[in-house]
């Protein structure tokens, strides 16, 4: 096994984290639980041969291939291995998971044509949700909770109370940069406190090592940072990419992804500028962008 082999943790009994390391663009985790005659995914792969791996784990673990899908939001790392579940696998996610990720599409393909993403189509939620929807795994509770806008527009949370388990989708990058392109800052702070009431005491995020509550802090931290750096910027007139590039990381200086601020702080300056949040913004301005804070190379898909 290499260092980049995706593995599984198992966190309680029948409840298994399938972790992707090192975590970083399209390289995202999943999580899967059963009682012997059904078994629920928490969210897919980026590619096929990944999410091949993750039925594979599924199988090792002597649970059956899973009948429902969660999927926690739209972007293609967690969302493109669904067909290697379908027919017999229902997707479930937020109403606005279903819309994005069929404006979407092959979204990845265009940012990543050099990669091998396999036979993909797009499968979207077939079962939608509003705010909150409860499921039965055998005799555990699986509670789907919107955050509202964060991450994206669309987010769920998988909450599994009795075990004191929670799949926070791409909420929280554990050890890795946020990325609130396609969501809100401000909302993505307000998500954080609903995690906390959850009392979790185990955090599966959507990238990076499973944690516990203390990863929120310091993702709260560089939000709030990012705010404030954006308020500074956007009076002196600058641009995202000028106040991203004369920026001081310090305490988030190690974190990968770090040109992932210049994105960020299009966000910020969008709410700063009264839009909407979850407005769309032009992905193409800012993975230009992007691109420039990466040393003039596009940000590579790890999967």
């Amino acid at each position: 096994m290499s260092a980049t082999d995706p593995y599984v943790v198992t966190l309680a009994p029948h409840v298994h984290a399938f972790i992707q390391p090192d975590g970083g663009w399209c390289l995202n985790n999943a999580g899967f639980l059963g009682d012997g005659g059904e078994t629920l995914l928490v969210d897919t792969a980026a590619t096929e041969r990944r999410a091949l791996l993750l039925r594979d784990a599924v199988r090792d673990a002597g649970l059956a291939l899973p009948r429902t899908i969660v999927t926690t939001h739209h972007h293609g790392d967690h969302t493109y291995g669904n067909r290697v579940f379908l027919p017999e696998a229902r997707i479930i996610g937020h109403e606005s998971c279903r819309s994005e990720q069929l404006a979407a599409g092959r979204q990845l393909h265009l940012l990543w044509p050099e990669t091998d993403f396999g036979h993909v189509e797009i499968e979207p939620p077939h079962l939608t949700y509003s705010d909150r929807l409860t499921l039965y795994v055998g005799d555990t509770e699986v509670r789907v909770i919107h955050p509202g806008r964060a991450h994206t527009i669309g987010d769920s949370i998988v909450h599994l109370p009795r075990h004191g388990i929670v799949f926070t989708g791409d909420l929280v990058f554990n050890g890795g940069t946020p990325f609130v392109l396609m969501g809100s800052l401000a909302g993505s702070l307000r998500a954080f406190d609903l995690l906390r009431s959850l009392d979790a005491e185990t955090v599966v995020p959507g990238h990076g090592r499973i944690t516990d509550p203390s990863a929120y802090a310091p993702a709260e931290r560089y939000l709030r940072w990012v705010r404030e750096l954006a308020e500074e910027g956007r009076a002196k007139g600058d641009t995202p990419l000028e106040t991203a590039r004369r920026a001081d990381l310090g305490e988030f200086a190690d974190w990968p992804e770090s040109e992932r601020l210049v994105a960020n702080l299009h966000r910020a300056y969008a709410e700063l500028e009264g839009l909407p949040e979850g407005h769309p913004l032009d992905l193409a301005t800012v993975f230009a962008d992007l691109t420039v804070m990466n040393g003039g190379r596009p940000v590579a898909c790890h999967a």
